[in-house]
């Protein structure tokens, strides 16, 4: 079956953990070229569009001739809300412009670079086979709120983030937990217009290994990545 997919890459002008991450180069290469060029190469898009509030990204990202460059409101890119409205936004004015309906709609972080296109290939072949409303990409976490994760509580004492009926004494015993990667989430069109959320009881996970799930927040994140460019 052939479907209308799009792929939405967003990319804020701003960032507090490294300014203006979405600019950086890696082996001399743009950033935004490594996930530019994995939804390209994937050739399960109809289109795929570029979303920023940044005028300096979106003349940098017009050179990769992608479908449709969209000049992102301010109240849309701050970083106090999701990411959602934004990628809807994107959306409406993508089918408004290419006169269509599309059946799934991709978010590709541009500073998650590591995945590869057999990832995102694989993760879409999963969300159909599955026949699921959406699809987040997961790698295995680090910390385990059940046996190594701590937070305050109300009257400021230390306790594990999540209680379990079992007293769990090795990370082994406590339940599956797995750190969400921000590199592939997927939607069908009208659960992500309806329900605007990435997460429900429903969703399914597509798993990465760690060396391919490294998402830039920090400089320590961008060294990692630079040197895991250079492993592999």
């Amino acid at each position: 079956m052939k479907y209308n997919n799009i792929c939405v890459i967003c990319m804020r002008g701003g960032s507090r953990g490294i300014k203006n991450k979405n600019l950086l180069k890696i082996n001399k290469k743009d950033l935004m070229s490594y996930t530019i060029n994995q939804a390209k190469k994937s050739k399960i898009f109809s289109k795929i569009i570029i979303s920023s509030d940044s005028k300096k990204i979106l003349y940098k990202a017009k050179k990769y001739k992608l479908d449709h460059y969209i000049l992102r409101a301010k109240k849309l890119a701050n970083n106090k809300i999701s990411k959602i409205p934004a990628i809807i936004n994107a959306v409406k004015i993508s089918e408004k412009k290419f006169n269509t309906k599309f059946d799934y709609i991709f978010d590709l972080d541009a500073t998650s670079p590591l995945r590869k296109v057999s990832d995102i290939i694989n993760a879409f072949k999963k969300i159909t086979k599955q026949k699921k409303e959406n699809l987040i990409s997961v790698s295995e976490a680090r910390r385990n709120p059940y046996f190594n994760m701590v937070e305050y509580n109300k009257k400021g004492q230390l306790k594990l983030c999540k209680k379990h009926k079992h007293h769990i004494t090795s990370r082994q015993m406590a339940p599956k937990v797995y750190d969400m990667n921000a590199s592939i989430y997927i939607w069908k069109r009208n659960y992500l217009f309806i329900k605007k959320k990435s997460i429900d009881s429903s969703t399914s996970i597509y798993f990465m290994p760690q060396k391919r799930s490294y998402d830039i927040d920090n400089k320590t994140d961008l060294e990692i990545v630079k040197k895991m460019f250079l492993i592999n």
